[in-house]
């Protein structure tokens, strides 16, 4: 079928073009079947969407994706024929009706995601169907090798360590205290990290505040050859980037497969070579893991899926009941971050970041087992964990000289109140985060808010709970309103039954 280009300056991210509804009906395909389209000597397949108005009849609507491609102009005649799905849709209908999945058909599907070769409609079903159906442990290895060998790899040599926390707790940026007391050791940790989806602020967020987190490999290799360590954001390296595509999918239907979480972690770790891994799995209310037994099947798992891929993995089950620090969204938590490396605080940061760091000096072989907490804690206290991440600091291309007090935070606050007199039982860590992003953050660096009670903590009524930070009124305004609503910080005893 022969039709003319019309092009349209939209950015889709793979290659999809747009047909009347009747040139689809008389070429055989529908919304999300593949056409082949070729302009004298190139040629594409691509992803059919179907309009009755938006494109006439003997139009095809090309985006800048396929107009690159086809090296097309507006009008051009363009052949156009139907073709098949790629193989690798009947492995995901094979994954959707329940059957275990092998190597190979693994490797189809993440290279097809990793090319942009499926519909959204395809990887939705691919993404949930992993989360209905779950994982074998030898289909959670095949994952995350192919996870690997579709994205960049690199090599920064051996006994390299690393740290991963499975997150849900609002201001733990402990990886900011474990990377400097590690990487003064002489150990390597090259930490990419992850930038907010949900949360205030992710450990690039919040690093921002103090250095770039936007490098290329060589970069990146030159930054962690000078220091031992980096705290960079791991996208701009494109480690693992089938895994991105389908947290976007996971994000929005509000779901996350156990086989998709394992293989996501460990291929990023892979990718950069790791050696030795310490698991951060904090388990409490509003945290994303909610009890011991789940804990501890995870934590089983991440140990075997090392195994087989020949990594030490060792798991730590965490306290993630409250927020770990003060500070919540970027420029607040790093005031927190260069407080706890003057050992200033907050203690539970500086606590947590010491065991952690401990458990991972002991896995790499670095101390004798019994000992690692005790030289995470010398290391911090005698000054050489900040002169590192000053280091680290500047060779990211940031201020070495940079003090809590220069961190730039909002303006506009409120500080909300106690209504109530007695202990505080406990600090919700959704809704914490769910009223810090209503202020602001993370977009806005310098928004977010200050808790000022820990759990445990004796108050009375009036006494500051926490302060909001904005830069607008109407932010201000709204996070505000949500603090009141939501009443994240439960003061009094515990009632766990109401019977009438």
């Amino acid at each position: 079928m022969k039709l003319k280009a019309r092009l349209y300056p939209i950015e889709a991210n793979r290659p999809i073009v747009v047909m009347n509804e009747e040139d689809a009906k008389d070429l055989g395909v529908f919304v999300s079947g593949r056409v082949k389209i070729s302009h004298k000597d190139r040629g594409v397949t691509a992803i059919v969407d179907t309009t009755t108005s938006f494109v006439k009849e003997g139009e095809i609507g090309i985006f800048e994706d396929v107009r690159k491609l086809l090296n097309v102009s507006e009008g051009s005649n363009l052949e156009v024929n139907e073709t098949t799905r790629p193989h690798s849709v009947e492995f995901i209908k094979k994954k959707v009706d329940g059957y275990t999945l092998n190597e190979d058909e693994i490797m189809a599907i993440i290279q097809d995601i990793v090319d942009n070769n499926l519909s959204n409609i395809e990887l939705s079903a691919f993404v949930t169907a992993g989360y209905v159906k779950g994982y074998t442990m030898d289909e959670i290895v095949a994952l995350t090798k192919a996870m690997v060998e579709t994205g960049q790899q690199i090599d920064f040599g051996n006994n390299i360590v690393d740290k991963h926390s499975i997150g849900g707790v609002a201001g733990n940026r402990t990886t900011m205290l474990i990377v400097p007391i590690i990487a003064s050791t002489g150990l390597i940790i090259p930490k990419t990290s992850s930038r907010a989806i949900t949360s205030p602020s992710g450990t690039a967020d919040t690093m921002e505040v103090l250095a770039g987190v936007e490098f290329d490999i060589d970069e990146l290799k030159e930054i962690v050859n000078k220091t031992n360590g980096c705290i960079v954001w791991g996208g701009s390296v494109n480690l693992a980037p089938a895994d991105d595509r389908i947290i976007r999918v996971e994000y929005p239907l509000s779901i996350d497969a156990e086989g998709h979480m394992l293989a996501s972690v460990m291929a990023k770790k892979r990718s950069v070579g790791s050696d030795y891994i310490i698991i951060d799995i904090p388990v409490g209310r509003g945290s994303k893991v909610i009890s011991i037994d789940r804990a501890n099947n995870l934590a089983h798992k991440f140990i075997e899926l090392g195994r087989r891929l020949n990594i030490s993995v060792e798991c730590l089950i965490t306290d993630g009941s409250s927020p770990i620090g003060s500070g919540i969204g970027p420029a607040l938590e790093a005031r927190d971050v260069l407080s706890a490396l003057d050992n200033k605080g907050p203690i539970d940061l500086i606590d947590k970041s010491l065991d952690l760091a401990g458990t991972l000096l002991e896995l790499s072989g670095k101390v004798v087992r019994g000992k690692g907490r005790g030289i995470a804690e010398h290391i911090l206290r005698s000054g050489k964990a900040k002169e590192k991440m000053m280091e680290i600091i500047e060779a990211q291309g940031g201020d070495p000289d940079v003090k809590p007090e220069d961190i730039e935070i909002s303006k506009k606050k409120v500080i909300i109140t106690s209504e109530h007199k007695g202990m505080v039982r406990y600090i919700d860590n959704k809704l914490i985060s769910t009223i810090a992003r209503a202020s602001g953050a993370p977009r806005m660096k310098s928004a977010g808010l200050y808790l000022h009670v820990k759990t445990g903590d004796s108050i009375d009524i009036g006494d500051p709970l926490f302060t909001i930070y904005s830069s607008t009124k109407s932010r201000l305004k709204e996070a505000s309103r949500l603090a009141h609503e939501l009443s994240p910080i439960r003061v009094g005893s515990i009632i766990s039954d109401i019977i009438r």
